[in-house]
């Protein structure tokens, strides 16, 4: 079964209302639990096994999509607006695949990204 991604969204928002526990979460408690799982996903990506990577993976993106989840019942922003900047994000530094600019090596395209990374401060 594949689920999708709106799935997870009403999952969580479904456990938000319905799980004792995640009713409790706020982002903050669930700062220790983000990163409990980012060291997991590279404990896995160590294992070399790539289904166990997969979880991990889907463990992390879970907690990062709670903690949304939390986020909008504030209307402080929603998946959404996190999608969005991510997609913003990526297009302005990757000028060499969405611009005009030229990068032929990784070496050049880490210094475009870093350049480009720098005007947005």
């Amino acid at each position: 079964m594949h689920l999708k991604f709106k799935d997870l969204l009403e999952i969580a928002a479904r456990l938000r209302k319905e799980c004792p526990w995640d009713k409790k979460q706020t982002i903050e408690t669930l700062k220790p639990h983000l990163m409990e799982e980012a060291e997991e996903v590279m404990e896995a990506i160590e294992s070399g096994n790539m289904d166990h990577v997969a979880e991990e993976m889907g463990d992390l993106i879970f907690t990062m999509i709670l903690m949304a989840q939390i986020a909008s019942e504030s209307e402080a922003f929603d998946m959404g607006v996190i999608l969005e900047k991510s997609a913003e994000k990526m297009i302005s530094r990757h000028t060499w695949v969405f611009g005009t600019d030229n990068a032929d090596t990784p070496e050049e395209a880490v210094e475009l990204w870093l350049k480009n990374k720098a005007k947005e401060v």
